[in-house]
C-alpha cells in the first residue's frame, strides 16, 4: 500500500480529497494536515510515501515547505493539488522535486489519473538499480504514459486493448504473444502491435525468457491499474 498525507488548509477539501484517494486502489490516507507545521509534524513520524500537498497554507506556502523538507532529508515524493496557476509557482514546484501538478478544483478521475501514474512510476523503479537508456526513458515517462484517460493511437481500439487486459491481469504468470493470440482470439501480428504499444505505455511489464537455443522469448505481464 501506498501511504498518503493530506494537506490542505480547507478541512472540507482535505476530506473530500481523502475520500479520493481511499477510492484508488493500493492507496490509503495516512494522515491529514491543515499547516505546513503539522504536515511536517506527521512527516517526522515517517511511513509517508506521497504528500498531496497545497500551496497556500496559513503558516507558510507549500513550495517553501518542499524545499524544508528536502534540508531536512525528508525524500518524501509530492504532488502539488494547488489553485496556483501562475507559472513562477509551476516553475519553482518542479525545481524543488514535485512530481505532478493539479490545478484545483478537480474532481476523482483527475487526481485517480494522478496516483494511477505515481503508482506506475514506482513500479517501474522497483528493484532496479541501474538503467540502460531505454529504461531510463521508461521511468521518466512514466508520468505522462500512465494517464487513464490518453486516448489510443490510430489503428488501435479500447475493445481489443481491453481484451488483452483481461487476458494479462487475470494470469498467475507472464505471457507470450503467441499466448496472448490464443487466449484472446487476435492474429499473433495484432497480439504483438498491441503488446508492443502497451509496453512502450507502461501498462505491461516485458522481461525475456531465455532458451537453449535462439532469440529469448518476450513475455508480458500487466503493471498497469486495472482500468485501461
Amino acid at each position: 500500500m501506498i501511504d498518503v498525507l493530506v494537506v490542505d488548509d480547507d478541512f472540507r477539501v482535505a476530506e473530500i480529497n481523502a475520500a479520493y484517494v481511499a477510492k484508488v486502489p493500493g492507496f490509503r490516507v495516512a494522515g491529514r494536515a491543515h499547516n505546513a507545521a503539522q504536515a511536517l509534524a506527521l512527516l517526522e513520524r515517517g511511513s509517508i510515501d506521497l504528500v498531496l500537498l497545497d500551496h497556500y497554507l496559513p503558516d507558510e506556502t507549500g513550495l517553501t515547505l518542499v524545499r524544508r523538507m528536502r534540508q531536512l532529508g525528508h525524500r518524501t515524493d509530492v504532488i502539488m493539488v494547488t489553485a496556483a496557476r501562475d507559472v513562477a509557482t509551476i516553475q519553482a514546484a518542479m525545481r524543488f522535486g514535485a512530481l505532478q501538478y493539479l490545478v484545483k478544483p478537480f474532481g476523482f478521475p483527475d487526481l485517480r489519473g494522478k496516483l494511477d501514474a505515481y503508482a506506475q512510476l514506482r513500479r517501474t523503479l522497483d528493484g532496479v538499480s541501474e538503467a540502460g537508456q531505454e529504461q531510463v526513458d521508461r521511468i521518466f515517462g512514466a508520468l505522462r504514459t500512465a494517464d487513464t484517460a490518453s486516448p489510443l493511437p490510430k489503428g488501435h481500439s479500447a475493445p481489443t486493448a481491453e481484451l488483452i487486459r483481461r487476458v494479462l491481469s487475470g494470469s498467475p504468470e507472464p505471457l507470450s504473444a503467441h499466448e496472448v493470440a490464443e487466449r484472446t482470439g487476435l492474429s499473433r501480428s495484432t497480439a504483438q502491435r498491441y503488446l508492443k504499444y502497451l509496453e512502450r505505455a507502461g501498462r505491461l511489464r516485458l522481461t525475456l525468457k531465455y532458451g537453449d537455443t535462439g532469440r529469448p522469448e518476450h513475455r508480458y505481464a500487466w503493471a498497469a491499474p486495472a482500468d485501461l
